[in-house]
C-alpha cells in the first residue's frame, strides 16, 4: 500500500512539474516586430531599440512576463498572429476596423497622421492633392498605402522597406514618399542629410492611433491594457515619449 501511495506521489509531482513547465512556456510571449520603422523599432548595432521596444519592455515588466522578439516584414505580422505563431505584434500598427476583424488591439498608445517627404528644393508639392501625376513611394501593406491609393491619384510604387523609398527619393527616382508622420519627421531629422524635407503638415488626412496587436480574443489583451494604463499613471509612458520624440504627448 505504501509503495502505491509512494508511486502516486511521484506521479502527481511529475504532473505538477509538467504543468509548471507548460505555464512557464506559455508565459514567454513571442513578439513579432518589423525593425525598419524608426523611431519605433530599429536595429542599432546588435540591439533592437525604439519607442515601441522600450514601451513593450515596460509593459512586459508590469505583467511580469518574459518575451522574445521575432523580427519580420510588416506584411507577416497579422498573419503570424492569425496562425498563432506570434502572441503580440508591434510596428506602429494602425488600429483599423478591418484589422480588428482578424486580431485584437490594445488601447491606442500613439496618435499619428500622414506626411510627405520631398527633395529639399521642391516647392511644387505642399499638399497631398499636389501628388497627382507624381511618382510616390509607399510602404507595402500599410494603412497609409491603402488610404493613399483609394484617395489620391498618383504613380505609386510600393516598397517592403520604407528606407528604400527614401533612398529612391534622394536618388531622384521618386517625387515624394508618403508615410506615417513620426517616421517621416525622424528620417528628415536623422538621415535626410539636409536633402529632404517634410511637407503636408497643414493637411490632416488620416488621423490614426497605433496599438499593439494580439491574437483574436487573447487573454493577454486586457493585461496589456492594464499595464499601459499603469505606465501612463506612474509617468513611465511620458518619460519614454520625451526620450524618443523630444516633446510631451498631447
Amino acid at each position: 500500500m505504501s509503495a502505491f501511495f509512494s508511486k502516486l506521489k511521484v506521479t502527481l509531482a511529475l504532473v505538477a512539474c509538467s504543468a509548471s513547465f507548460v505555464a512557464m512556456a506559455q508565459d514567454k510571449l513571442v513578439v513579432g516586430v518589423d525593425t525598419a520603422f524608426v523611431p519605433f523599432e530599429f536595429k542599432q548595432g546588435d540591439k533592437y531599440v525604439g519607442f515601441d521596444i522600450d514601451l513593450w519592455d515596460a509593459i512586459a515588466q508590469k505583467m511580469d512576463v518574459s518575451y522574445e522578439l521575432r523580427p519580420m516584414d510588416f506584411g507577416g505580422l497579422i498573419p503570424g498572429l492569425q496562425s498563432r505563431n506570434l502572441d503580440v505584434a508591434m510596428a506602429g500598427i494602425t488600429i483599423t476596423d478591418a484589422r480588428k476583424q482578424a486580431v485584437d488591439f490594445s488601447d491606442g498608445y500613439y496618435n499619428a497622421d500622414l506626411l510627405m517627404a520631398v527633395k529639399n528644393g521642391d516647392n511644387t508639392i505642399t499638399k497631398f492633392s499636389d501628388l497627382a501625376g507624381k511618382k510616390v513611394g509607399l510602404k507595402q501593406g500599410t494603412a497609409a498605402a491603402s488610404f493613399m491609393k483609394a484617395k489620391y491619384k498618383a504613380d505609386y510604387i510600393e516598397f517592403p522597406n520604407i528606407d528604400n523609398a527614401y533612398l529612391d527619393l534622394q536618388a531622384g527616382n521618386l517625387d515624394a514618399v508618403v508615410h506615417d508622420s513620426p517616421n517621416v519627421l525622424y528620417y528628415v531629422k536623422i538621415a535626410g542629410d539636409g536633402k529632404v524635407k517634410s511637407t503636408g503638415e497643414t493637411d490632416s488626412i488620416l488621423p490614426q492611433q497605433y496599438g499593439f496587436a494580439l491574437q483574436k480574443n487573447s487573454s493577454w489583451t486586457p493585461k496589456v491594457d492594464a499595464a499601459l494604463k499603469a505606465l501612463r499613471a506612474d509617468g513611465t509612458y511620458n518619460k519614454l515619449y520625451v526620450k524618443w520624440f523630444d516633446k510631451q504627448p498631447k
